[in-house]
This record gives structure tokens, C-alpha cells and sequence, in this order.
């Protein structure tokens, strides 16, 4: 890996942008820049982006109030256009992996492999008594990812790393948290439109899964239910009461109730799915990030249905922050969502 300077990491999420600068010190790191902005509604739909210049603002407004000087960024991409999977080949080197990969994937990836862009991990080289070994095969379509490289350049960045959000979750996690080697933990992400699940067994990726729900969802049926203003609901839902004092905040509450149950059914399909396919992996705990993990209900309906302890992410817990530079009460207050932009700006421009 290079000793290069890390990329700036910017999240380019549904709701809003986030941008978070680290720099390496001895034992660690220390916060430079962190900042969001937020996107208009629609602005990114289903991961495609529907209002680019919108997004060029964002990133641009953030530059300018962070004072960025950095050109070099890593983005994530997540949702339909992102495929992952853990396939089982013939034990190898990485170097045959890579030749052998574009034949292998066909078979895997619903897209012309000449549209995708591939990246494999091994994620046990050992292999097992039958000579295979696990392999997770990324492969995200090209054209979204131009899509989102092509805003950074008309932002005046270069976009040199492209990860996935899921494991930008867990690179997050792994500079913050100490695993014991058996423990087996899950990370959820909820962001404004997706969940990222990612199952990590003795630190590796065993299992993942995007959930297309997020926070919005919350938003969207306050707004039906209640017949109020996308903004008035989604200040209803992060516990402001905005201009409708009339609403009675017990009806909110069971509308968040009825859309927390929905999304931890999706989890718990998933935690079952896993469970099914991994014999010996016990779920320890559930760590839980993203914009929605503030909503409380959210968190014990997870619990509820995992059976695990469930912890709010807290990606900033090893990162020192100046309190001079930073309001303390902000960074904390946005930790959960600053998960992926904390993951990305670990990352190194031209590292893999």
C-alpha cells in the first residue's frame, strides 16, 4: 500500500452529502474536515443521478466551507447497480484470480461483464481440504460509477477510489473497534433510501445484503398518513414538531413504529438467511449506523428481533478531534451517519 496521503472521503448519499478529511498521526488519526450538505429531494433516485448540478453545489459549498484543499476523494456506491457476492473457486494466487475472474463472473453478475467493473477479495487463501477457497466478487455497473466520478470532476475532484458503502461501514468499524476473532457481528447501515447488511465472521465478510428502505420511508408514510408536507414530516420525524403542534406526536410514533417493524422484518430475513447458510457463526452484537439510526424505535425493534445486543456506531470513537476546531455535540450528534465518509477517508488514493 502506498504511504500516500489518505483520500478526502465523500459520501454521496440520497439526503445529502457528507465529507470527512483525516490525517495520519502516530497510533492513529486525527479529524481535519468534516462537514455535510444537504441534496434536494429526488436529487438521487435509486442511486441514479437525477440533479447533478445540484450535487456539484453540495460538493463544492462543502469544499469551500471546509476549506479542502485535497483534489483526491473516495466515493461509495451502493444499491441495484452494486452486486456481491461470496462464490467458492479453485484455490490461487490473486494474480491467476484476476485473469480467471471475467470468465468465473458470467456466471454470477445479471449484467454484460463489459459493463461492470469487478474487484475480488480472497477471503480464505488457506483453502479447504477440497482445494476451494471463498472468494467475494464486487461488481458495480460502469456507468454509475462515471455517473458519480464525472460530478466529482465537475466539482474539481478526482474521484481515485471507488468503494462500496457496506464496506466502507466496516472499515469504519475495524479502526474504532476491537473483534475478538470469534465474534461474529453485523453492521447495518441506514441511509436515506438503502440498508447496507454486512456480517462479519472472525473479521471477515461473510454475508450482504442491500435492503432498498431507509429513512425516507419513515418520512414518506408520516407525510400519507398525516397528509402534512415532506419537510413538516420529516421534522416530526426526527422528533421536531415544526409547524403542526396539532399533530399528536402519538400518531407519528405509530407510524414510525409500523415502518421500524417493516424494516426489521427485512433484517431478521436476512439474519435468518445467514444463519441457515452458516452453521457454526453465532451473532454476537449488531452495530447500527446511518442517518435513521437515530430513530429509537428503529434501534429496539432490530434489537427485538436479533436477540443480540445492538450498539449505535460511533465511528468517530478512535479519531482525536481538536474540540477547539470541532463542536463536540455535533460530531457525536452526526457519528452514526458519518459512518461511510469516516470508512472512505481511511482509504489511500490508488489502493484497493
Amino acid at each position: 500500500m502506498s504511504r500516500g496521503k489518505l483520500a478526502v472521503g465523500l459520501d454521496i448519499g440520497s439526503s445529502g452529502v457528507k465529507l470527512v478529511q483525516l490525517k495520519e498521526k502516530k497510533g492513529g488519526y486525527s479529524l481535519v474536515a468534516y462537514g455535510t450538505a444537504p441534496l434536494p429531494p429526488e436529487a438521487i433516485v435509486d442511486g441514479s443521478l437525477m440533479n447533478s448540478a445540484a450535487i456539484v453545489q453540495a460538493i463544492q459549498e462543502l469544499l469551500a466551507a471546509q476549506k479542502v484543499k485535497t483534489r483526491e476523494v473516495a466515493i461509495g456506491v451502493r444499491g441495484h447497480s452494486v452486486i456481491i457476492k461470496k462464490i467458492s473457486m479453485p484455490r490461487m494466487t490473486q494474480e491467476e484470480l484476476d485473469e480467471s475472474i471475467l470468465w468465473e463472473a458470467e456466471q454470477y453478475i445479471p449484467y454484460d461483464v463489459k459493463d461492470v467493473n469487478i474487484d475480488t477479495q480472497i477471503l480464505t487463501p488457506e483453502g479447504d481440504a477440497a482445494g476451494q477457497m471463498d472468494v467475494l466478487l464486487v461488481a458495480a455497473k460502469k456507468d454509475m460509477i462515471n455517473d458519480y466520478a464525472s460530478v466529482c470532476a465537475e466539482a474539481g475532484l478526482t474521484a481515485t477510489v471507488v468503494d462500496v458503502d457496506a464496506f466502507a461501514v466496516q472499515n469504519a468499524f475495524e479502526a474504532s473497534y476491537e473483534l475478538s476473532p470469534s465474534d461474529t457481528v453485523v453492521l447495518i447501515n441506514v441511509g436515506a433510501t438503502v440498508a447496507n447488511i454486512n456480517i462479519l465472521s472472525r473479521g471477515v465478510t461473510t454475508f450482504t445484503r442491500d435492503i432498498t428502505m431507509g429513512g425516507n420511508a419513515f418520512t414518506e408514510e408520516i407525510q400519507k398518513q398525516l397528509s402534512i408536507s415532506y419537510d413538516e414530516a420529516e421534522a416530526l420525524k426526527v422528533g421536531g414538531h415544526g409547524e403542526t403542534d396539532a399533530v399528536v406526536p402519538q400518531e407519528v410514533e405509530r407510524v414510525i413504529q409500523g415502518v421500524a417493524e417493516q424494516m426489521g422484518g427485512e433484517v431478521q430475513r436476512s439474519l435468518d438467511f445467514f444463519a441457515s447458510s452458516a452453521a457454526d457463526a453465532r451473532i454476537s452484537r449488531v452495530f447500527l449506523s446511518g442517518g435513521t439510526a437515530r430513530i429509537p424505535a428503529l434501534f429496539k425493534v432490530i434489537e427485538a428481533r436479533a436477540g443480540v445486543p445492538v450498539e449505535i456506531l460511533n465511528p468517530f470513537k478512535n479519531i482525536e478531534i481538536d474540540n477547539r476546531r470541532f463542536d463536540p455535540a455535533l460530531i457525536l450528534a452526526g457519528a452514526p451517519a458519518a459512518a461511510v465518509g469516516v470508512g472512505l477517508a481511511l482509504r489511500r488514493p490508488g489502493d484497493k
